[in-house]
């Protein structure tokens, strides 16, 4: 599946999570079951780590957190004194339990397990590059069929959702901007250049926003994410390869990607949502999870800082008018269930195995109230094999590719096509698939009532979702003659879709 590791981003919001900060930086104490050789990390002597200060944000308190930083031998790389976080790089081995004594800090800890100049490894997935043969083919097919783009007609993501016949009726709005929080994105490639906003981009990485031209810019050709997920979204139809799901809307990069690991800190992350909400970003797409931990348990000091900066930040968005799309995963974890194996954690170093509860322990940033979380589908309209789901987690579906639900397109590829850097056309699955097209719906929605706030834009996804309801015997994704998941809900809403899969074209009626 496409990019495994970004999609271990996505998920929802599910009911317990609305208690794990009814206010900012006050979370409950819970039980999970983070084992307790995963829970606290610390520098090793003279090596540095990354952390999050989570404090009250009155300016007395956050200057003298400030100055206990400093005391306990941290540097302060930002502060974001609306929301009270402070990102500290330090080398104190001891300066997490240190500055949780401070009075007036609310969380804190380290937001990864291996040094600052650790390189990391990442999982990129099975990318398929679109042959020139292929090319030749679909063009010849979408011009037989009228279609305006010369690759659409092996887009059926777009027909699967009526994305095709609302770019008929409303392209979307120049008014409504839709950001990429991902690896950075290709703003040269002849798809994306139309529609690419770059004074709504930066560079996040490190937990500071970097402005300057070109650094929102994929680190190398390979962190090819989130070209492709911006294509889904706004890939303009100017007679030129594919098409998006809003293709008259603008589009932004805010890139969190690490340069060397491609992972995603939860400092950039901080960083990424205040950068959207303050520069007038209307949706943001999320097809990743925060690093290092694919679910954060509370009973974990520096996983629960991490829950509590990130939830700070997606909130403040959410206040500022910024909705929220995340993917819910590609482990086709049930999100509802009491017991999953996490056995990548931490991806930063080296991980181990665990059992956790989802309840309590949390896929951020799919899990923090207020997100939409997106599940993924095939061409059958029938839940992707690999993607996660779970009763009163998932809020809609969309497409997001199968290889074992195969098309009838020139291709026969279940996947999605969509763009690559360098000018170039690919093929991905993933959950991280899934929510740009749900970013895209949203947009239209947004272009279609420019007043709605985030949360009536999330009411309207839902209300314009169709759903197929629960499998009506047991459900084998991939063919094996093994029962791979339990669909819980009715036809109203259920683990599957949650609402349902989303309607472009109803958006725009």
């Amino acid at each position: 599946m496409a990019h495994l590791r970004s999609r271990r981003r996505l998920a929802l919001a599910v009911p317990v999570v609305l208690s794990l900060t009814a206010s900012l930086g006050f979370l409950p104490s819970t039980a999970s079951a983070a084992p307790r050789a995963s829970a606290v990390a610390r520098a090793a002597d003279g090596t540095e780590l990354a952390y999050v200060v989570n404090t009250r944000t009155d300016r007395h308190t956050l200057t003298a957190v400030q100055q206990a930083v400093t005391a306990a031998g941290g540097t302060i790389v930002v502060t974001y004194d609306r929301i009270g976080v402070i990102v500290v790089h330090s080398a104190n081995p001891d300066f997490a339990k240190t500055i949780r004594a401070v009075r007036g800090v609310q969380s804190a800890g380290a937001t990864r397990t291996a040094p600052l100049t650790a390189a990391g490894t990442t999982d990129e997935g099975a990318v398929q590059y679109l042959s020139k043969a292929d090319a030749a083919k679909i063009t010849r097919a979408s011009a037989a069929a009228g279609e305006s783009e010369p690759l659409e007609a092996d887009q059926w993501d777009l027909r699967a959702i009526g994305a095709d016949q609302a770019a008929k009726i409303n392209p979307g709005s120049r008014n409504v901007t839709v950001g990429v929080i991902d690896t950075g994105v290709d703003d040269t490639h002849p798809d994306l250049a139309p529609n690419f906003s770059a004074s709504q981009s930066a560079n996040c990485v490190g937990g500071k926003a970097d402005t300057s031209y070109g650094a929102w810019r994929p680190a190398k050709p390979e962190h090819y994410h989130g070209t492709h997920v911006a294509g889904e979204i706004a890939a303009a139809r100017n007679g030129i390869g594919v098409a998006g799901v809003a293709p008259n809307v603008k589009v932004s990069a805010i890139k969190v990607a690490d340069p060397v690991s491609e992972l995603f800190y939860p400092e950039s992350v901080v960083c990424a949502f205040v950068f959207a909400a303050d520069h007038g970003v209307a949706i943001t797409n999320n097809s990743y999870y925060v690093d290092p931990w694919l679910y954060n348990c509370m009973d974990d000091p520096d996983q629960r800082a991490i829950v509590d900066a990130v939830n700070r930040a997606q909130l403040y968005a959410q206040r500022r008018g910024t909705l929220n799309v995340a993917s819910a995963g590609n482990s086709n974890d049930d999100l509802d269930s009491h017991a999953l194996t996490d056995a990548s954690s931490p991806d930063d170093s080296t991980a181990g195995t665990r059992t956790v509860d989802p309840h309590e322990c949390f896929d951020v940033p799919t899990q923090l109230p207020g997100v939409v979380t997106v599940s993924a589908t095939g061409v059958d309209k029938a839940k992707s094999y690999y993607s996660s789901y779970g009763d009163g987690v998932i809020d809609v579906a969309a497409p997001g590719g199968d290889k074992y639900q195969i098309p009838d397109t020139p291709s026969k590829n279940g996947r999605i096509l969509s763009t690559m850097p360098g000018g170039q056309y690919g093929f991905l699955q993933g959950t991280s698939m899934a929510s740009p097209h749900v970013a895209g719906v949203a947009a239209l929605l947004k272009s279609a009532h420019p007043w709605a706030s985030a949360a009536q834009l999330q009411a309207l996804l839902k209300a314009e979702a169709d759903n197929p309801g629960c499998p009506t015997g047991p459900y084998d994704g991939n063919g094996d003659g093994v029962v791979d998941a339990t669909c819980v809900g009715g036809k109203r809403v259920n683990g599957f879709y949650g609402f349902g899969i989303v309607n472009a074209l109803r958006a725009v009626k």
